[in-house]
């Protein structure tokens, strides 16, 4: 019997971009691929939103006062299909390696925080967005869908991506694990907003989230985090005040094992580098012997997850009945509708046999 194991080097990016310069930011991630490609890593993971960068000016003022940056914000956003695109798909192919881009994307009059996961052969496995952006993001972004809630299945396996804080929802990550996830990448902005006053934004529960993310649905976790650079601090900072609420570095970039365990040395924070780990899906089996929360370990008959996967489209053409238009029924504390009239892209996972019904 052929096996179903993958064993390969990944990297987890920790670095700053070049903060609201998309081109000279691509620059700096195709020097990274192919490093990392040049040091046998099969895979590559980006920070949340690298490219152009984390807007960091909506947590230090007022959004008038962030206003001043929205337009430069949205011009060096990554559009999908465009030049700038094409450039990152042809590094991913040329350097023969799975790129697991953070960007903020822009599509029409608008932006998400997005990850998009390359192919070694340039082409494009999955495009993401955060479901739900956290706190003042969303007087930046969008919000993503069901569909943005996928594992792909690639030839080093079964890859998944969440954003940041969508590592504390805990149906988003149950909807992950249900999906026989083995490799996630889990982005990350950077941990320097707010040094020693927001103990939540900070390092240590944000790593904390990364590693236990990797013992509750036993997989591995790449979690690539920015680092804030000089520069940024001097655009951004523009008072006292300001400067002590963002400071230089934040970076700590993570490979976790299915275990729990690090696999490597971290670098110091204020350092840019790549880290890499050797990646073995033979050892999820050991870690999902003793737990597996979609499957043996699961409790379906008391709690149940629905997932609903129908895309958040704006616009449908036709009828409500060709559009498969259904009707919820809300109650006070749930919502109800007769399965049996529900679009087969929305579905009820059962946590053990994850069938659809």
């Amino acid at each position: 019997m052929a096996s179903h194991h993958h064993s390969f080097r990944a990297a987890a990016v920790q670095a700053a971009p070049v903060f609201l310069n998309l081109e000279v930011s691509i620059d700096k991630a195709i020097a990274l691929i192919e490093e990392a490609a040049n040091a046998g890593a099969e895979l590559i993971a980006f920070p949340e939103t690298f490219l152009p960068g984390y807007p960091w000016h909506i947590w230090l003022d007022s959004p008038a006062w962030a206003f001043q940056f929205t337009a430069e914000y949205f011009d060096n956003s990554l559009e999908y299909g465009s030049v700038e695109a094409d450039r990152l798909a042809a590094a991913a192919r040329d350097n023969h390696i799975m790129v697991v881009m953070g960007l903020s994307e822009r599509f029409q009059g608008s932006l998400y925080i997005a990850q998009w996961i390359i192919g070694a052969d340039g082409r494009t496995i999955a495009t993401r967005r955060k479901l739900k952006p956290t706190h003042v993001e969303r007087t930046v972004y969008g919000e993503g869908d069901g569909t943005d809630l996928s594992v792909y299945d690639t030839d080093l396996g079964r890859i998944g991506a969440l954003c940041c804080w969508e590592h504390l929802q805990p149906l988003s990550k149950y909807a992950m694990y249900a999906q026989n996830e083995q490799i996630h990448v889990g982005a990350w902005p950077s941990f320097s907003l707010y040094p020693g006053a927001a103990y939540a934004l900070g390092p240590e529960v944000n790593t904390a989230a990364s590693r236990v993310y990797a013992v509750e649905g036993g997989s591995f976790v790449i979690a690539p985090c920015a680092t804030v650079s000089a520069d940024m601090v001097e655009m951004l900072c523009t008072d006292d005040a300001k400067r002590a609420m963002l400071s230089e570095g934040g970076g700590y970039a993570r490979i976790f094992g299915p275990d729990g365990q690090l696999l490597h040395e971290p670098l110091d924070p204020s350092t840019e580098g790549l880290v890499y780990a050797d990646i073995d899906t033979s050892a999820i089996a050991v870690a999902k012997s003793a737990a597996d929360p979609a499957g043996h370990y699961a409790r379906p008959d008391v709690t149940r997850l629905w997932l609903n996967k129908s895309p958040g489209d704006r616009i449908i053409s036709g009828t409500p009945a060709e559009a498969g238009a259904t009707r919820i029924i809300e109650g006070d504390d749930t919502i109800s509708a007769d399965v049996n009239s529900l679009p087969e892209e929305l579905a009820l996972v059962d946590t053990v046999t994850r069938q659809h019904v």
